[in-house]
């Protein structure tokens, strides 16, 4: 099984090993796997899976597919073994002696994909934080050297080991990025607040990794989002402001996708960026319809979502995307018909986009109303204020005044009700 690799000085031959308990299928799991492993520049040559009741607390899997293992890393070249599940410190080192190849697991190559995408400051103060939470309990005594923050004489304690000195290193500067990640939490706090405040109503995309939601939020705004068929294609979220049907403006905010067993170190270093969520008004669960995982996929999310809404998401309306629509063979068959508020679209055609915009303005809090307004001609700034804070359907203008089909702010409307036809 191979890939086609963008960059041909990154290749590196990967093997890939699972262990099959029953906790999931370690089949579609692999083959995701797989993905992460093209993503992050490697070419999967070959991959295993063994059936047992449990992991091998030793080397993962048992004695005769180690050797297994070694054998094919040997005739084929393998640079790298990669595991489907997140590996203790001796695992690691067992696989790495018995093979003569390097190892990571699935947390590890997650945790390198996000490193090399990641663009905004926030984003890679988010990932740094999380590898370093994930390397701190698997430093080992092979003299692990690390860049020091300051340091220099007097920083040892007597008689104090250079493992110690590395777990100190790492500690001071993990407190080092929740502090800058807490400055970067309060300033979107402040604009959180400024948008309530100014009545900014905001849409929030969610949704599985690949699932389109990127092409989503080109299709929507043309906000110029990297488009990759690739896991994690874009990490740092991007607004953007939307015009509804009724003509009201809201922001809209594309987030980091999800993917099953996300990384625990992932979910509270990119917490930030994922509530995002928490504060919108509406959010856009995206989903591939194409992908026989569907409904896992929605079931990953809603649990992620869960978990940042502290048990449930209760005030907040959450609409089913489901995407790629234009590909499925009979619509009929995919799960949106199951679920209480989905729409069915092709970002990638258009389909469907007209029916999730009217489908966002009805769920949001109603602001504004259609009506008819007669006005007299010295007030005419009434339909000024109108056309640049709501909608103008059709203006005409009779022997009586101007009258007006509009959808303007309820609000507004009360002080001109004497107008309303």
């Amino acid at each position: 099984m191979s890939f086609d690799i963008v960059n041909d000085e990154e290749i590196e031959k990967a093997l890939l090993i699972a262990v099959d308990t029953g906790d999931y299928d370690a089949a579609t799991s692999i083959k995701e796997l797989a993905q992460l492993a093209d993503t992050a520049g490697a070419e999967v040559l070959g991959e295993m899976i063994q059936k047992r009741d449990a992991v091998d607390a030793a080397a993962f899997v048992g004695k005769g597919r180690l050797k297994e293992i070694s054998e094919f890393c040997k005739n084929n070249e393998i640079d790298l073994v990669i595991a489907d599940s997140e590996l203790s410190p001796v695992q690691v080192r067992n696989i790495e002696d018995a093979t003569d190849t390097r190892v990571v697991d699935r947390t590890t190559l997650i945790l390198d994909i996000f490193a090399s995408r990641a663009r905004s400051k926030e984003g890679k103060l988010q990932v740094e934080l999380a590898q370093l939470r994930y390397s701190l309990p698997r430093l080992t005594g092979k003299g692990v050297s690390l860049s020091r923050l300051g340091g220099g004489i007097g920083t040892r304690g007597p008689g104090e080991t250079k493992l110690e000195t590395d777990r100190r290193h790492i500690r001071r500067k993990i407190q080092y990025i929740k502090n800058e990640l807490d400055n970067v939490e309060r300033r979107r706090e402040m604009q959180h607040k400024r948008r309530k405040k100014n009545g900014v109503l905001t849409a929030a995309i969610v949704g599985y990794t690949n699932a389109g939601k990127s092409t989503l939020m080109n299709r929507l705004t043309d906000a110029g989002v990297l488009q990759e068929d690739k896991l994690f294609a874009t990490l740092d979220p991007t607004a953007r402001k939307l015009l509804l049907p009724d003509g009201r403006r809201i922001m809209i905010v594309d987030t980091v996708g999800f993917i099953s067993r996300l990384p625990h170190q992932l979910v509270d270093a990119f917490r930030s960026t994922l509530e995002e969520a928490t504060y919108a008004d509406v959010i856009l669960n995206v989903c591939d319809a194409s992908s026989p995982e569907c409904e896992n996929h929605i079931k990953t999310t809603n649990d992620i979502l869960a978990s940042l809404f502290d048990g449930g998401i209760v005030n907040v309306p959450v609409i089913s995307v489901f995407n790629k629509c234009d590909l499925v063979g009979d619509i009929s068959d995919v799960a949106f018909l199951s679920e209480a508020k989905s729409v069915c679209i092709s970002a990638q055609t258009g389909y469907g986009i007209d029916n999730l915009l009217q489908a966002v303005t009805d769920v949001l809090p109603q602001t504004r109303r259609r009506v008819n307004l007669l006005l007299p001609f010295d007030k005419a700034a009434i339909a000024a204020k109108i056309r640049n804070d709501g909608m103008i359907h059709s203006e005409e203008y009779i022997q009586q005044g101007i009258f007006l089909d509009c959808t303007a702010e309820i609000s507004f409307l009360d002080t001109i009700k004497d107008y309303i036809v």
